[in-house]
Formats: C-alpha cells, structure tokens, sequence
C-alpha cells in the first residue's frame, strides 16, 4: 500500500481514460518517473487498488473548487519552543512639520510617505489634488512603463475627498492618510477587474475587499491603480506586454510585483503593495532599485488575493526607503482570521534605533564568493563599519547545505494544485506564455509528482528551517548578498525569515541598480528596517530616481 501511494500523482495524469484502459503495463512506467520499481508479483497485486485510485480522482474531478478554497494544512514558520514579544509598543512617526510644497510641482513624485503626510496634515496640498497629480502622472508614463492594468479612478477620487473631509474635521488617521498608492492586480477589490496578470482572467471581477485593501483603507490610503503582475505571479511578462525597467525601459523590470515596483520606482505612486512567493517581492525592486520588504510568512493575512503557493506567499509594501516601508507595514500587518497562517504579531519599529546596540552580522560564505571587493556589496560593510557597527562574521547556509531544490517542488505542487482546472480544462492554452519554464508547462509537468515526495521535501524544508534559525539566534540583522549562487533567496522563502532589499549603486557594466538584503528574526521586521533606515541615512541610493521620470 505504501508504494501504491507514490502512484498516486502520476496515475493522475491518465485521468482522461476510464478506469478499464488501465492496464498493469502502465504501472512500471508510471514507476520509473518516481525512481521506483516494482516485481510482477507487486504489479499484480497493486492493479485492482490503482484503478480503484484512478476512479476516486475523477469522482473528485467533477467537484469544482476556486482558487481561493484553501487547504486544511497550515504553515508556520514557528519551531517548538519558539518564544517572541507579543507587547505592541507606540509607534511615533517623525513627520516633519516644516515640509513645504515644492516649485517645480514634478518633485512631488519622488517625496516620501511622510514629506507628503506633513503637506497634507498641514492642509498645504488636498488628498484631492495629491491624487489628481499622481494619476496625471500614471496616464502620462504608464504606457510607457507597461505597468498599469487598471486606474480605479472613481474610487480614489471618493476616496480622497473623503479624506479630506475627516481632516478638515480634524480626525485625522496617521501618516497614510490621503496618500495615493497602488496594489499589484491579484488583490480583489470590489467593482474592480482582478486579472491576475493572466489572459483567461482579465475580464474577471471578485466581489471581495482583499485584507489589505481593507487595511489600508481603513488607514485612509487612496487606491488609484491596480499593476500589472506577470502572468499568474511569474516574470514580468503580462497579458498586455513586458512591464519596463524606469532606469532602462528597453529591458524588463523583472517581477513578479513588475508593475508596484516600476511604478514606486518612477515616481508614479508613492508606494505599492507587492507579493513574494519566490522573489517577486525582491527580484523587482533589486533590479529597479526599490526597496521591498518580504515580510515574515504570515505576518499579514493574504484573504483576498490570488493563491499560487500557501506555504510560501506572502504580502509586502514595495517603497523607495526603509522609513516608507516601515510606515507601510505598519498599517497593513495582522490578520482578519481568513488566512490560517497569518498572525498578529507586534511591530514595534523605532525611526531613531541606535545601530550599534544591534548584533549585526554578514554572511561571510556568500561574500567569500564575490572576489571583486570594488563591488557594491562590500562597500554596504564599509557603511555599517562607519556607523560604528561590529560585523560578525557568520556562516550561513548555502548551496552546500541547500543541496537539492527544495523550493522547485514545494512550490510546483502548490501551484499545480492552485491551478487544477486551468490545467485539467485546457484554459492553459489561453495563455501568452507557453515557453518550457512557464507556468503552463510548469503546471503540466507538477502533475507527474509524487504527493510522497512533495511531503519529503517539506520534511527536508524543516530541517532547514531549524538551521537558519541556529544561525539568526544569536544575531539580529544578517546583511547578505541579494544575488549569489548560495540560494538565500530561496531558502529565506522556505523558512519564512523577512528580508528587505534595498538599492546600494549601480553596476558599471549596465547603469543599472544594485543591492543587498538585510535578513532578520521572525517578526522583527522591526529591527531589520531600521537597520536599513541606517543605512540609507548616510548614502544617497534612496534618493537617486530615474531622470526620463522627473518631469
């Protein structure tokens, strides 16, 4: 029985023929995909259950379940004996009061969350006008930037106004108060297309508030644009064509959060909400030079939006500072209780943190692989040494101990499940992408899995999960490099840790941005963030904006 078990996802994929054309000569083919192989006597005694198997699958085929119906299996990032703050402390905002409108009306585009807090607190620019000048903008670039799917006008003009009656009332809410921003396009909003990036999909419309459209509502955040994603949450290649790079728009801007990270970037919202399941959070605001915090998985509830893998999305603001981001997270972390991954956890975030009273560290395995010392990546360790900080020296893991892809079958089998019927009723042929490492493929091929090995993997996952978290006991921000061989990325994801990413130079070879990622605790994004306010205090990355976008 137990290796009937490993059959079951392969013989899955016969499901078009009946039960009675199954034939025991399938079985050892079957077989060999999964590196099994069985004796005839074993053949002739699996035969009668695996048709059996093959009969349950297309009784449950027949029951239809959306992309939103979970499973009944939940992950935590947590390991026993785990111990965190559960005391939310007061956050104060230093929202500057001498901030003035500028004369050249362009600069606005690149003002922070709370330069902008300041002029609307003060009455020196409505929410009203604010929105208006940032949708002026969305119309004038995002054609050229290829990263809007919709402008949710109507709404951010009710709710601007809005906005600038409770104000005048003076009740008013914080810093996101009658700030524009846009969300990436697999978060339903009611009266709003949510298309998923997708060609089957960009008609479709969900009758549902996402958890983090709610919060920032509630926040008195004004939705103005809804981004392009690409397709299904992969690259940045949507229905409408390759979301652009601002500081190269002859290149892509990477994805799959294409258009929030795009749009932040050249100034055509002040902020954006993101998704990361592998990188999609990071990968775009790396190569445009944002900065874009993953949270830790579960940090905020993802009730409302797109599922691709529910062990490992996750939500996240997309900003040009640390600061900005902070304020972002700040309204939009906690759960609704539709999400049973998600938490409230406190985030006690402190502007003005002294950076040397952190144990900070840096991955001194992944930096042994960059022999060009010149590179942006070690200059980031200068910065900190100038701040007085003592770097610590640590190994963390790598490619030698992340050695075999984790991350390529959890995520495969989430995503094949995700999207059954795409698969099973061809809808996958609708879409634009069809190339060996799109999802379409990627799909078809998840089906000839083995659930055994999909649960083994994750038995490898915790073990992994377990020696990072020996590594980031002892230590409160690990600086790594963004892009290595060692496969952070990937296992930061698996084990749920938060990073942000943020811009450092540019390479010599492309003009382009370049970064480092700051890894923390679980739920200490906190810390992390404002080690990274640190750092942007004393470099001007942050602040360096593509020239085409300042007009």
């Amino acid at each position: 029985m137990r290796k009937t078990l490993l059959l079951i996802c392969i013989l899955y994929s016969l499901q078009s023929f009946s039960q009675d054309t199954l034939s025991k000569n399938d079985i050892p083919a079957a077989a060999r995909l999964l590196d099994l192989k069985f004796t005839q006597k074993e053949i002739d005694t699996m035969y009668e259950g695996v048709k059996e198997n093959l009969q349950g699958y297309q009784m449950m085929h027949k029951q239809p379940l959306a992309n939103n119906v979970p499973m009944s299996l939940w992950q935590s990032p947590v390991l026993p004996g785990m111990v965190f703050n559960e005391k939310q402390e007061a956050v104060k905002w230093n929202i500057p009061s001498n901030v003035q409108m500028p004369l050249n009306k362009n600069d606005l585009a690149f003002y922070s969350i709370l330069q902008l807090a300041s002029l609307i607190k003060n009455k020196k620019i409505s929410s009203v006008d604010l929105t208006r000048f940032f949708i002026d903008r969305l119309k004038k670039y995002g054609d050229t930037l290829q990263c809007v799917i919709s402008l949710t006008e109507d709404i951010a003009m009710q709710q601007a106004k809005q906005a600038d009656d409770e104000i005048a009332k003076g009740k008013y809410l914080g810093p996101l108060h009658g700030i524009p921003y846009g969300l990436k396009d697999l978060f339903a909003v009611k009266g709003t297309k949510t298309t998923w990036g997708a060609a089957p999909y960009k008609n479709q419309v969900i009758d549902e508030d996402a958890f983090v459209y709610s919060q920032l509502k509630n926040a008195g955040a004004v939705l103005i644009a809804k981004f392009t994603l690409g397709a299904l949450a992969m690259g940045d290649y949507w229905f409408g064509g390759r979301t652009k790079n601002p500081w190269n728009t002859r290149t892509g801007s990477s994805g799959s959060s294409a258009g929030s990270t795009s749009a932040t970037v050249a100034g055509l919202v002040p902020f954006a909400i993101g998704t990361e399941t592998w990188g999609s959070i990071v990968s775009p605001s790396s190569t445009c030079g944002a900065t874009g915090l993953r949270p830790t998985f579960g940090s905020i509830s993802r009730s409302g939006a797109m599922t691709l893998s529910w062990s490992l999305d996750k939500v996240g603001p997309i900003c040009r500072s640390a600061e900005d981001a902070a304020v972002v997270f700040n309204y939009i972390h906690g759960t609704d209780g539709y999400d049973m991954s998600a938490v409230n956890k406190p985030f006690n975030y402190k502007p003005n943190a002294d950076i040397k009273k952190m144990k900070v560290a840096y991955a001194r395995n992944y930096y042994n692989n960059i022999k060009d010392t010149s590179r942006s990546e070690w200059k980031v360790l200068e910065a900190y040494k100038s701040l007085g900080v003592q770097l610590i020296p640590v190994d963390f893991p790598d490619s030698g101990v992340y050695n075999f892809n984790i991350m390529d079958i959890v995520i495969s089998a989430e995503c094949a499940a995700a999207f059954d019927e795409f698969t099973r009723n061809n809808i996958d042929d609708e879409m634009t992408q069809q190339g060996k490492g799109d999802w379409p493929n990627t799909f078809r091929v998840s089906r000839l899995m083995s659930a055994v090995e999909y649960i083994n993997a994750n038995r490898h996952r915790f073990l992994l999960m377990q020696k990072v978290n020996e590594v980031m006991k002892d230590i409160d921000v690990l600086i790594c490099p963004t892009r290595s061989s060692g496969n952070q990325g990937a296992i930061t994801n698996l084990t749920g840790h938060p990073v942000v990413c943020m811009p450092t130079g540019f390479d010599k070879r492309f003009n382009l941005p370049t970064s480092i990622t700051l890894i923390g605790k679980l739920y200490d994004e906190a810390t992390i963030l404002a080690a990274a306010k640190a750092y942007q205090d004393i470099t001007q990355w942050d602040e360096m904006h593509p020239p085409k976008f300042k007009d």
